[in-house]
């Protein structure tokens, strides 16, 4: 995640500036006393540094208000304003975080649970998202990178790159990438941490003849010990051909979503896993329904514990890399705002990245054919 070039900044900030950049755009002369108190330095510090924890809801209602009315002088009596994204950003942020009491006939501000993730987050920048991962919480974009990981290779190079706003889910942005690398590169094996897992995912692989590596899955492992990959289920059809004990069905089929097996009384009354298993008792027999969508997480589970080691060390390079983006090239947070800028700086950092590899992999072969007595010393460029 990384930033553009605005403040963090809570809903009282964030109303001042949206209010005193609609302001700024008004002629003074047509302004009320109240929206012409704004333009003074002593009132944005009243109403930030000076603001009490328990004025907070007052202070923010009377800002929304304060809103409505310059909202209402430029519909009415300033339509050619300078600033044409100003009455629309004025609109948004009115109707993200208030609604009208009839009572008071005035806006009040919407509880915190109420406001959208998408909701405005800068009054310069409309395109930022709001976002909770972990403990971090960050107002900006997300950057998704891909990059060889082949231990052949004299050197790595990141491939594809996307930048979203930060609210798209890792998923999301597997599903969109998967077609994408597969043209560009040819790909044969893509490595992923848990939280680009999901069914759609999985099949975007499939489709694209991709085998998918994650280095973990997000979510609860089931409850009961005994393993979906217990039973023999055929990998094309998904039908289960027998239980852990070697039993087969007496019939089976896909139904609903799941796939079905029935067993006799008998078998399952003497076995030993009928309390961890996932059979159900009925009048006439024993019956297990499983979820497709489980059967396809419990094989990705399997094939992490089985391949854990091999896949966190092809994945392991690639938070190398974030860090250095973020650090050695100034990520975290740019000097430009709006989606379309932040995309255009992305992607010239991910080409120089790439290009300060290059150029240390030449000077690297250089250094090794130049005789070791010519005392001539040749830089690493910082990654």
């Amino acid at each position: 995640m990384f930033m553009s070039n605005i403040k963090k900044a809570g809903r009282i900030a964030l109303a001042f500036d949206v209010l005193e950049r609609a302001v700024k755009s008004v002629p003074e002369d047509i302004l009320t006393p109240n929206l012409k108190e704004v333009l003074k330095p002593e009132f944005k510090t009243d109403i930030i540094y000076r603001a009490k924890p328990s004025e907070n809801e007052s202070k923010l209602d009377m800002l929304l208000n304060l809103c409505f009315d310059i909202k209402n002088i430029i519909e009415e009596k300033a339509p050619e304003i300078k600033d044409p994204d100003t009455l629309r950003i004025l609109t948004r942020f009115i109707s993200e975080q208030s609604v009208f009491d009839e009572q008071k006939n005035k806006l009040k501000a919407k509880d915190n649970k109420n406001i959208p993730t998408n909701s405005l987050q800068s009054a310069y920048d409309e395109d930022a998202t709001y976002r909770k991962k972990g403990e971090k919480a960050q107002s900006g974009y997300t950057l998704t990178i891909t990059e060889t990981c082949s231990k052949n290779n004299p050197f790595q190079m990141i491939t594809d790159y996307k930048t979203d706003q930060n609210i798209k889910s890792d998923a999301e942005v597997g599903q969109e990438r998967i077609p994408v690398i597969k043209e560009n590169t040819d790909c044969k094996h893509l490595y992923f941490d848990g939280g680009y897992y999901c069914p759609e995912v999985i099949e975007k692989g499939k489709e694209n003849e991709i085998e998918l590596h994650f280095t973990n899955l997000n979510g609860k492992k089931p409850q009961k010990t005994l393993s979906i990959t217990q039973f023999e289920i055929d990998e094309s059809t998904n039908i289960i051909t027998k239980c852990p004990e070697g039993m087969a069905p007496i019939h089976t089929g896909i139904t609903k979503g799941q796939t079905v097996a029935h067993f006799a009384l008998n078998i399952c009354d003497a076995c030993k896993h009928r309390q961890d298993c996932y059979c159900k008792k009925q009048k006439k027999d024993y019956v297990v329904r499983i979820n497709l969508k489980a059967i396809e997480t419990a094989r990705q589970r399997q094939k992490i514990e089985e391949c854990r080691k091999e896949n966190t060390s092809m994945r392991a390079a690639i938070e190398g890399t974030n860090s250095a983006l973020k650090r050695g090239h100034q990520l975290g947070k740019l000097k430009v705002r709006g989606f379309v800028k932040c995309n255009m700086v992305v992607g010239f950092k991910v080409l120089a990245h790439n290009f300060k590899r290059f150029a240390n992999y030449m000077i690297e072969q250089t250094k090794k054919l130049m005789p070791q007595d010519t005392g001539i010393s040749l830089p690493i460029l910082s990654q």
